[in-house]
């Protein structure tokens, strides 16, 4: 390829393309941009590459063949990483999955003359859920030494890249994550989950979230217990727990009140079913799901992590539990239930700052801004780019 390109070319290095919150944002980036640009994403799993389904009609989107993203970061490896960059206007990797490529990055940018990198992270694993690894730390200093911007969605994650990463204040950009939020103010249908009708007579406790161990759904399943018989537990979300907590179900006798009816490709047309949301993991930053919640009308229920606290309404603040304290987020919800005036009012109050807040528009535009600015010398010489 020689000459000028017509649209600059954004290199996205995911670990995995599966449906979570930072995938979504992407493909929301890249609808919103449309035929601006083309992006070349890369999955280090290739059979998990379902948030793929989810990119519209109009974007150019290619899937190059690129080397594996983990392994040991010896120099071999990071250079056939730097290669595979080359070619590109901007490279955009997201969490520890992608961090060697951002070594990479460091390692040989001038050699091979690479593009600005923007790292993105997003939140941590189970094997960082409640303390991060000292070896980590030290090694994501060291491999975002050149990044241009280190891209986070919470005040949580903010303090972490300046104090525990060292990260230059002038590096770090805190981006909230948004939605569409007036897409969420319909009224949805009650057969909207496949296989699952919503009755007159019944209540809903929702969440939506990958069945995954670090999100700890065992603890919306047993605080079912505590609820009457017209409320039932929904949680939408594909994963690997999913027998344990259909198991955890029946041992509590509660089965014919929990449901887990797979994973929503539009939440917006669900998520007004439910008639409060709950979150039970004790590892999140800037959860999507709860803006979903919220821009929906929802009352929140869960644990005071990340920046749950500072992203709902005051009214909510009472409903929110310490993390790990199981009894108490059973309790909350047992009062929310018992409580329809409240649920109706904090609802409001949650949907109104979803509005003025969380709204994806004001999202997609500091995006740009990052972006393009970053890609101010666009167009450049075409350089070729890595094996397609």
């Amino acid at each position: 390829m020689s000459g000028r390109r017509t649209r600059p070319r954004i290199l996205h290095l995911h670990s995995t393309f599966d449906a979570g919150g930072k995938e979504l944002r992407t493909v929301r980036l890249i609808n919103a941009w449309g035929k601006e640009v083309d992006h070349a994403i890369v999955s280090g799993d290739l059979e998990k590459r379902g948030a793929a389904h989810m990119i519209g009609k109009g974007p150019k989107i290619s899937w190059p063949r690129f080397p594996a993203l983990q392994g040991k970061p010896t120099p071999g490896r990071l250079k056939a990483l730097a290669q595979a960059m080359a070619g590109y206007d901007l490279i955009c990797t997201y969490n520890w999955g992608a961090i060697d490529a951002a070594m990479a990055h460091t390692v040989f940018a001038d050699a091979f003359s690479l593009a600005p990198l923007v790292h993105h992270e997003d939140g941590f694993n189970e094997d960082e859920a409640k303390r991060l690894k000292r070896r980590r730390n030290w090694y994501r200093r060291i491999a975002l030494g050149r990044a241009a911007a280190l891209v986070v969605p919470s005040r949580t994650l903010e303090d972490i890249a300046l104090r525990v990463w060292d990260q230059p204040r002038s590096r770090v950009r805190l981006i909230p994550n948004g939605i569409d939020t007036r897409a969420f103010a319909a009224p949805p249908k009650r057969d909207v989950f496949p296989g699952l009708l919503k009755h007159k007579d019944e209540f809903w406790i929702g969440s939506l979230a990958g069945l995954r161990a670090v999100k700890q759904q065992g603890v919306l399943v047993r605080a079912m217990e505590w609820q009457d018989e017209d409320w039932h537990l929904v949680i939408a979300g594909d994963g690997p727990e999913r027998g344990a907590l259909l198991a955890e179900a029946e041992a509590r006798g509660v089965e014919d009140r929990v449901h887990l009816p797979g994973f929503v490709a539009e939440p917006q047309k669900a998520v007004g079913l439910f008639d409060i949301f709950a979150l039970s993991s004790q590892s999140e930053q800037f959860p999507i799901s709860v803006v979903e919640a919220m821009a929906a009308g929802l009352p929140v229920v869960a644990p005071r992590v990340g920046d749950i606290a500072s992203m709902v309404a005051s009214d909510n603040g009472p409903f929110l539990v310490d993390p790990g304290n199981e009894r108490e987020l059973a309790r909350a919800l047992t009062r929310l239930a018992s409580d329809p005036e409240a649920r109706r009012r904090i609802g409001r109050a949650n949907r109104d700052k979803a509005r003025e807040e969380f709204d994806e528009r004001r999202m997609i535009e500091r995006y740009r801004a990052l972006y393009w600015g970053l890609m101010q010398k666009y167009p450049r010489e075409a350089a070729p780019a890595g094996k397609a």
